[in-house]
């Protein structure tokens, strides 16, 4: 039990990661349903097209954003002492926060991706039976949130068991001498990255 609690942080990415497996198998069969005939394949290649095409061209915009954004916070970090140690926050906040953001724009892809699938093979098993089509839209939506709810647990997770390894490194004794501030400070980064761009990813249409 006490090896269990002592090590219980380090099993939070091992969730993160599990839920990106589930995912993997969801998709998998979202992507073995019938996508129709090939009129509506064309039709949905045609979507999943425009989509993608949307995609590149904010991850473009954004991306300028990110860069810009990740710098004025490189440049505005802090200095915290520890045990005679001093932290310097500022790089790791830019990293978390560049991780947040590629995170987020992983999942918008993984969500639209799932999407423009499920759609086309949505509408053909509506042709068989509600229960199916329900089956299959449903299946397609389990895609994205576990994309998105298994990379948010992996990033926050697996950001702060690195977190808490630069802290032994350097030579600060145990999770309790951790100084709070900063490692509040280095988790909002990386929110602040995933909501960034979740944030203008919404607000121009994706």
């Amino acid at each position: 039990m006490e090896f269990l609690q002592n090590n219980l942080i380090y099993f939070i990415p091992v969730l993160g990661l599990i839920g990106i497996l589930v995912m993997a198998v969801k998709s998998a069969w979202v992507n073995k349903q019938d996508a129709g005939d090939k009129n509506m394949q064309e039709l949905a290649g045609y979507i999943a097209d425009g989509a993608m095409a949307f995609l590149k061209a904010e991850w473009k915009v954004l991306s300028i954003f990110v860069l810009f954004t990740a710098a004025l916070l490189a440049y505005s970090g802090t200095i915290h002492e520890v045990n005679g140690i001093e932290l310097h926050s500022s790089w790791i906040i830019c990293i978390s926060f560049i991780i947040g953001a590629v995170l987020s724009a992983l999942a918008g892809y993984i969500g639209m991706r799932s999407a423009t699938k499920a759609n086309v093979r949505t509408t053909q098993a509506a042709r068989t039976s509600l229960k199916q089509a329900l089956k299959v839209s449903f299946t397609g939506g389990t895609v994205m949130g576990l994309g998105v709810a298994g990379l948010a647990v992996l990033g926050l997770g697996g950001l702060f068991v690195v977190f808490l390894g630069y802290f032994d490194v350097i030579g600060v004794d145990g999770v309790n001498a951790i100084n709070m501030k900063t490692a509040i400070e280095v988790l909002t980064g990386f929110s602040l990255g995933a909501e960034s761009i979740a944030l203008f990813a919404r607000v121009g249409g994706g």
